[in-house]
């Protein structure tokens, strides 16, 4: 999809997300769902194959996310999939978070923890980044189990691992 569309779409998501007053909760889940369907090629397949009516695809989603995900999340996921743009979903989420962050001035800083972290540990986390970077940033968490432990951190075009998997791969190198 052309980078235009991705940020049209985006754009009217994050108005509406704006609007129903569930910004940040609605963007969270947008991004997560936009993750999983990355690493999951039966879920991406599914929801674009054509071949499939746009009612059951969408069927699938309202099935992943009812009483799950903000009705909205669900709702916005729904359009998306029937537009016939579920391929182009994690760059009109990447585009939407951007522009989040961009509107409150913001850095995104894309966190792989093997583990769900606590709002505090997050509250802390974004302290830290932002020490560490100079930057004011707004921190997505991904569910990586293969991080092991620790977290990898990228804002912009920095990166700092510390995780568990890095860890053993310089102990493997140095032996």
């Amino acid at each position: 999809m052309s980078d235009g569309r991705s940020h049209a779409y985006a754009g009217a998501l994050l108005v509406v997300a704006r609007s129903e007053g569930s910004l940040e909760e609605v963007e969270d889940e947008l991004f997560r769902f936009a993750r999983v369907l990355e690493t999951n090629d039966e879920l991406r397949t599914t929801l674009t194959d054509a071949a499939l009516p746009v009612s059951r695809r969408q069927q699938i989603v309202e099935d992943l996310l009812g009483g799950r995900a903000n009705p909205i999340t669900t709702a916005l996921l729904s359009m998306v999939v029937g537009t016939g743009r579920a391929r182009d979903l994690a760059a009109i989420v990447d585009e939407l978070v951007r522009l989040s962050a961009a509107e409150g001035n913001k850095e995104l800083a894309e966190v792989r923890s093997a583990i769900e972290l606590t709002d505090d540990q997050k509250q802390r986390l974004a302290v830290a980044l932002e020490a560490a970077t100079g930057k004011k940033v707004e921190l997505k968490v991904i569910i990586d189990p293969s991080v092991l432990g620790g977290l990898v951190a990228q804002v912009g075009d920095t990166v700092i691992d510390g995780s568990v998997k890095t860890r053993l791969q310089q102990l493997q190198t140095a032996f």
